[in-house]
């Protein structure tokens, strides 16, 4: 399984279905209790549910991981794990996926600079209010010291195609014994 991390529009969402779209790799969809976005789908994007809908998900233990993140629980379902599948997760899930000590999961951190990070969310046409709070929280929640076993960094700054980012995850992804 392939773990993407990274700050908030670092690629992952985007690297994630591009390799589905190229490789055939299965994005693990996670379940969150945010708000729908213009052009997403439930159950292709996400799973969206409601709060009561998550805390029971919780009580029933199927979860993998779940985090509060800038004010929604997102959670990573354990009928989602496999190989050949890919999920997005926060440092926290990246925690409890490497705590699996599964030989066949692969992490990867993505990375993008602040500006560009910006830039990719005001196109998205999310509010500025919540771009500058994503930003402040992703300075502290991606420090070094928070992310741990990450198996590779991939730069994806502005001058990146999403097509050799993918390239370059699924090359290495296929290159090691799994």
């Amino acid at each position: 399984m392939i773990i993407l991390t990274g700050a908030s529009a670092s690629g992952k969402t985007e690297t994630a279905l591009g390799l589905a779209r190229k490789y055939g790799l299965v994005k693990a969809i996670t379940t969150t209790t945010r708000e729908i976005r213009i052009n997403e789908t439930n159950g292709v994007d996400y799973f969206f549910v409601t709060p009561s809908e998550f805390e029971k998900m919780i009580r029933e233990d199927k979860f993998v991981e779940y985090t509060l993140f800038n004010g929604n629980l997102y959670g990573s379902t354990k009928d989602q794990i496999a190989n050949n599948k890919c999920v997005v997760i926060d440092p926290a899930g990246l925690r409890s996926y490497v705590g699996l000590k599964d030989s066949s999961i692969v992490t990867f951190y993505l990375e993008a600079d602040e500006e560009t990070r910006r830039a990719r969310m005001v196109s998205r046409g999310d509010e500025l209010e919540k771009i500058e709070s994503r930003i402040k929280h992703d300075r502290e929640a991606f420090k070094k010291e928070n992310i741990v076993k990450v198996d590779y960094i991939i730069k994806n700054s502005s001058d990146d195609v999403l097509e050799d980012v993918c390239d370059q995850i699924y090359k290495i992804y296929h290159s090691i014994d799994k």
